[in-house]
C-alpha cells in the first residue's frame, strides 16, 4: 500500500470539521486538532495540507515504508489515531521485539520473520489492548473499536 491509498482510506475515518466540543484535541478537521497543531487554521484547513502533515508527521516517523505491505496501513492508522510512538511499540510487542518505540534495524528483522497475516492479527490486538487500557476507553471507544473493524474488514 502506498501512502496515497493509505491516507484516502484514513481520511474516511478523519471525517470534516468538527468544533470539538467533549474531543480533549479540541476542533478538529481531516483528523488534524488545535491541540496538536495550534498554528494551524483548523477551519481553514485544506485536504491537500492534510495529507501533508500526515505524511510528514506520521507515515515517515512511523516508518511506513519501511514494513511490510501487509502492516502498512494499520501502522499508519494507528499512528495518526494514537501517535507514532504508540504505534511502533504496538507494532514491535506484535514481533515480539524489545517495545522503544524506535523502529529499527532488530525491530524490522522481528517483523519480517512473521508472516504478514499474522503480523497483522498480533498487531491489531496489540492495539485494542493499548486502548482499552486508555482512560478515555469508556468514552471512544465504540468509535475506535469500529474503526479497526472497518479496518479488518476491508483488509
Amino acid at each position: 500500500m502506498t501512502f496515497d491509498e493509505a491516507f484516502e482510506r484514513v481520511i474516511g475515518h478523519e471525517g470534516g470539521y468538527t468544533p470539538g466540543k467533549g474531543d480533549p484535541g479540541g476542533e478538529t478537521k481531516f483528523g488534524i486538532s488545535k491541540r496538536s497543531y495550534p498554528g494551524e487554521n483548523i477551519p481553514g484547513m485544506t485536504l491537500a495540507r492534510a495529507k501533508q502533515i500526515y505524511f510528514r508527521d506520521y507515515w515517515g516517523p512511523a516508518g511506513c515504508d519501511s514494513v511490510p505491505a501487509a502492516i502498512r496501513f494499520d501502522l499508519f492508522d494507528m499512528a495518526v489515531n494514537s501517535g507514532v510512538r504508540a504505534a511502533v511499540k504496538c507494532l514491535q510487542g506484535a514481533a515480539g521485539a524489545e517495545q522503544d518505540s524506535i523502529l529499527g534495524p532488530r525491530t524490522l528483522q522481528a517483523i519480517g520473520a512473521l508472516d504478514g497475516a499474522r503480523l497483522a492479527a498480533r498487531f491489531n490486538g496489540a492495539r485494542l489492548q493499548f486502548l482499552t487500557d486508555l482512560s478515555t476507553w469508556p468514552t471512544f471507544s465504540r468509535g475506535w473499536a469500529r474503526r479497526i473493524a472497518s479496518n479488518l474488514m476491508k483488509a
